[in-house]
């Protein structure tokens, strides 16, 4: 991929034709750092969240090298960019074939599932193996996420105790629970409660996890979703897990995805039309911009102009805009608001932040749209949870050089309660 300071030095080289996605390596490896010194477990970074291979490659580099997979395509994905990185096959739906490629060919050994049909199908799938380590997918009950993910996946609580006793007695090697507290979780709290659920039915089941997995929902910043201090949910997470039936092995799990990327990446657009106080975009919903969309959430934005072969930040009186995407369906809308200079005008471009979760890997090819060049550049993200907006935009790269050398000294920190 080809290097810029900053986006400004893209525009004013290139003009580009189409959407850009802006890579930033460094935001990677703070994030991946700070949850390795923080987090009291090991860390497994949920592809699903951005499976771009730099990403995949920055992370292994800092020492994460655990991967969250859903899919065949996802474990050949790490298996390719992270060699030798261990894998956790967590989709609770999968079908016979990629249970057994995930086992027999790439070497995965854990599994989670959320009924005994499912369970019954892992064991035949890998020829009744007892080296599986088996998670149940427990369906808790948890207040404050912006997306939640009840519903779909997780074996009722009350109903939980006869799986959890099935999957004990189905392996040689671990056996536990995971649960999701929903996608970007705004209380902290969460944790400690669904941990106090699933320690419940642990107890009412009669046997001890080998594993918690908390999974993900660990939020970024957006305009007007500031959450709470990450340090907060470790801190849940810590009490959560001395309240719990386990013993004193018992190993403590998590799947960041947003947390870890949404700081890396951002979008480049140009304004195609102005049209009161709509504009109209090259990418959009089948593009990039899947959660502007559909969870509709106002992504921060920056207006850069490109005149007289020099390329500026716009500055200016504000107003909101709302965005259309390049298809020619209706409900390629992302309504905002979007706050940006009143002057914006045709060929002008708006940098998106905070993209780097569920950005680029929504993208579609619909209308023959949706293609975007992906270039590195060293600024700081448009907010951080971990500080990096702040600094300089001379300093990010050197601090997360420092940080991949230190990572790959001193290993990676892996402790057990």
């Amino acid at each position: 991929m080809h290097s810029y300071h900053t986006p400004l030095d893209l525009v004013r080289e290139r003009s580009p034709e189409r959407p850009v996605a802006f890579a930033r390596p460094d935001a990677v490896a703070v994030a991946a750092r700070w949850f390795q010194d923080n987090f009291k477990g090991d860390v497994f970074y949920a592809v699903k969240a951005n499976p771009s291979p730099w990403v995949i490659e920055t992370l292994a580099a800092t020492g994460v090298n655990s991967f969250d997979v859903a899919s065949i395509a996802e474990i050949e994905l790490v298996s390719q960019h992270a060699p030798g990185a261990r894998m956790a096959f967590m989709h609770p739906v999968k079908s016979r074939r990629a249970i057994s490629g995930a086992y027999f060919d790439h070497g995965v050994r854990t599994f989670s599932f959320d009924t005994h049909e499912e369970l019954a199908k892992i064991v035949d799938a890998t020829g009744g193996a007892k080296d599986l380590n088996l998670i149940v997918r427990l369906g808790v009950q948890a207040e404050g996420a912006a997306y939640s993910l009840a519903g779909k996946f997780g074996v009722d609580i009350h109903q939980a105790p006869s799986l959890l006793l099935a999957a004990r007695r189905a392996t040689q090697e671990l056996m536990g629970v995971s649960f999701h507290v929903g996608s970007q979780c705004m209380r902290p709290t969460a944790y400690q409660a669904a941990m106090q659920q699933a320690s419940r039915a642990l107890v009412r089941a009669g046997v001890f996890a080998d594993v918690v997995d908390v999974g993900g929902g660990f939020p970024s910043i957006y305009p007007g979703m500031t959450p709470p201090a990450l340090a907060d949910y470790m801190d849940s997470i810590d009490r959560g897990f001395a309240e719990m039936m386990v013993h004193e092995t018992t190993e403590l799990w998590c799947e960041p995805g947003r947390a870890l990327v949404a700081e890396a990446s951002s979008i480049l657009t140009r304004v195609e039309l102005k049209k009161g106080d709509a504009l109209y975009l090259n990418d959009g919903s089948y593009g990039s911009l899947f959660d502007a969309a559909h969870t509709k959430w106002p992504f921060p934005v920056k207006l850069i102009r490109a005149e007289g072969g020099e390329a500026h930040e716009v500055e200016g009186q504000l107003r909101p805009f709302r965005f259309y995407g390049p298809t020619c369906d209706s409900l390629d809308h992302m309504p905002g608001p979007f706050w940006l200079p009143e002057d914006v005008r045709e060929g002008d471009y708006v940098e998106i932040g905070m993209m780097g979760a569920y950005g680029v890997a929504m993208n579609t090819r619909f209308n023959g749209f949706g293609e975007a060049d992906t270039v590195v550049v060293s600024d700081p993200p448009m907010a951080s949870m971990f500080g990096l907006a702040a600094r300089s935009i001379k300093t990010p790269r050197t601090d997360a050089q420092n940080v991949v050398k230190l990572s790959r000294a001193r290993g990676k920190k892996r402790r057990k309660r």
